[in-house]
């Protein structure tokens, strides 16, 4: 019966999220942002040209990666094009949404915790649901490490 019952949120969630299948260079617009994401490809982790990668990617790596993609963002050029970057942490917060909407997120960097209007979740177009991937590196550094 508990498993039952706790099973239904997570159930009900997945159920509705919005894939539109497009994966390629998305405009994010709201809260007060307006960003182009890169399309999926080797800018997008656990992905080399749509193919899943062995290994997890680090954030140099993804750092290294964003600053060589040219324009179409699905090549990697063997000198820095600084065409593409890393979102920061509070642009990532403000872009999430559920249900093609929206969730107003806020981020705080004194506590370093996002708050949201509605829970976010894993749909497009800034996520491919069906990944294994359930988090993006951001360009914010903690620290010098």
């Amino acid at each position: 019966m508990t498993l039952a019952v706790c099973a239904i949120e997570p159930v009900w969630r997945l159920s509705g999220r919005i894939n539109d299948g497009d994966f390629g260079a998305r405009l994010v617009e709201g809260n007060g942002l307006k960003l182009v994401w890169a399309p999926a490809g080797p800018g997008w982790p656990l992905q080399i040209g749509g193919e899943r990668e062995d290994r997890m990617m680090v954030w140099a790596e993804a750092v290294r990666r964003c600053r060589h993609l040219k324009e179409d963002g699905l090549t990697l050029d063997d000198s820095p094009r600084d065409i593409w970057r890393l979102p920061t942490v509070e642009e990532a917060v403000r872009s999430m949404a559920r249900h093609g909407q929206n969730a107003g997120g806020v981020w705080d960097a004194q506590s370093a915790l996002a708050s949201y209007r509605i829970k976010p979740d894993k749909e497009t177009p800034l996520w491919n649901p069906h990944s294994m991937v359930i988090y993006w590196w951001t360009g914010t550094e903690v620290d010098e490490e």
